[in-house]
């Protein structure tokens, strides 16, 4: 774990190999990625180097998802609308996620981050009562595990640390997203270190500025992108089998 966590600090030291990023930088990067990843899952023969590459590769999208869901809860005027958004590509998600993995008892990641938002909410709803506030955050964590939602209780938890230690800064920890990242860390690590090393560089170079992505047709349209992805692996299989 030492050994790890100073491969964390390396990748801090090197983070300027990067640019400053807007969050619409990192919403093109996390879908990059995602699409990498599920592409390699779906059509590639598993257990080959360039299969091993992408889905290393595509173990950047989740984290990044989970921090831009953290800024985005912060700083969103309608929090409800925002989860209902998210609920609703959600559950549009389910069709093509069960063309392509059928009744296997799991459901998309928009779940994963719709619950996030939840957890989020309740945070603000019961800061006032740290027991009840965190019964409530590992209620909503526990129900991630047992209905199947991609990354389970480990994602709710991940959107949890980066809202709530997006503003820490003490001698410790220089900044702010530092502290998000150390603590996240080990939550991100579970399914790839390489690729979690890769998604906390990318992580530490977000500027704090919006981007590029803007307006009502743009931010639709970077959630429809999910299960129209989807849609196109499952069309692609069904002709080319």
């Amino acid at each position: 774990m030492i050994s790890i966590m100073a491969s964390l600090q390396s990748a801090y030291k090197h983070s300027s190999l990067l640019p400053p990023l807007s969050g619409s930088a990192l919403k093109v990067i996390a879908v990059l990625s995602m699409v990498a990843d599920h592409s390699a899952y779906y059509l590639m023969e598993h257990g080959t180097l360039l299969y091993e590459v992408m889905r290393c590769f595509g173990r950047i999208a989740f984290p990044v998802f989970a921090f831009l869901i953290a800024e985005g809860f912060r700083y969103t005027r309608n929090r409800m609308k925002y989860f209902l958004l998210l609920l609703g590509f959600a559950v549009v998600s389910e069709v093509p996620w069960y063309l392509l993995n059928g009744a296997d008892g799991t459901h998309n990641v928009l779940f994963t981050l719709a619950l996030g938002v939840l957890a989020l909410a309740a945070m603000e709803a019961f800061k006032k009562d740290g027991i009840l506030c965190g019964a409530v955050i590992l209620s909503i964590a526990c129900f991630a595990t047992w209905s199947g939602v991609d990354y389970e209780w480990r994602g709710i938890l991940m959107m949890v640390v980066f809202y709530l230690l997006g503003n820490v800064c003490n001698p410790s920890f220089p900044s702010g997203r530092k502290a998000q990242l150390f603590c996240a860390f080990p939550l991100m690590m579970h399914y790839g270190i390489v690729g979690a090393l890769l998604a906390c560089l990318v992580i530490s170079s977000y500027d704090g500025t919006r981007g590029f992505i803007y307006g009502k047709v743009a931010k639709y349209g970077f959630y429809a992108f999910y299960p129209v992805h989807l849609l196109c692996l499952v069309g692609y299989i069904v002709l080319f089998p």
